[in-house]
């Protein structure tokens, strides 16, 4: 998709707070620091579009992106960080699964994990949840930039085992320093930019 046009319409915490449209939405999940905000920055193709920190835990809301007025990217909390609270995660994750759950213009999620290693339990946790209601998920390994060219097939490997994905479903190596991966992700994305493909909503 070539976006010519793109604005962040909402920051939301509840769905009372979500955009009243029927246009197909796809989420972005992952740990803190993973790359989440440097993948949305280069498939929008703007380069402070979503919010980059180094502080973990940085953003807190589920924010909207709308594309040409046809697609909605939603930027998820990151999860792991270790410096917010306990009391702000748990409102952080009854949040997020409140939007997964329920959200019937989702159309699938685009999960990020760490290239250079092994997916951690809170990943694997996150896949295992995501593939539990059926929600249409991408794998992207961030940072493979920094990972030997020779060794992307061990890191594909090493993830498609330890986060028990089949052999159809779907990993992508990515890299915002290059743009790798970008078209592959972008492909995805069109596939499932129609919500309510899942769960039967």
């Amino acid at each position: 998709m070539q976006v010519n046009d793109v604005e962040l319409t909402i920051s939301a915490v509840s769905p009372a707070q979500y955009p009243d449209t029927n246009l197909g939405e796809v989420a972005f999940v992952g740990r803190s620091n993973v790359g989440k905000s440097s993948l949305i920055n280069t498939l929008l193709q703007r380069n402070k579009m979503a919010r980059t920190s180094s502080t973990p835990g940085k953003t807190q809301t589920l924010n909207f992106y709308l594309l040409n007025q046809e697609l909605y990217f939603v930027d998820v909390p990151g999860f792991g960080y270790a410096k917010v609270s306990k009391k702000a995660r748990a409102e952080f994750a009854a949040m997020i699964e409140e939007y997964l759950q329920t959200r019937r213009q989702l159309g699938g999620v685009v999960q990020l994990v760490d290239a250079r290693h092994e997916p951690t339990d809170l990943d694997i946790s996150m896949y295992e949840y995501l593939r539990y209601y059926e929600v249409p998920v991408l794998v992207v390994g961030t940072k493979i930039d920094k990972v030997k060219k020779s060794q992307w097939n061990k890191s594909e490997s090493i993830h498609r085992k330890g986060l028990g994905l089949q052999p159809g479903d779907d990993w992508v190596p990515f890299s915002a320093t290059n743009k790798v991966g970008q078209d592959a992700v972008w492909e995805w994305i069109d596939q499932h930019a129609t919500g309510g493909n899942h769960r039967g909503l």
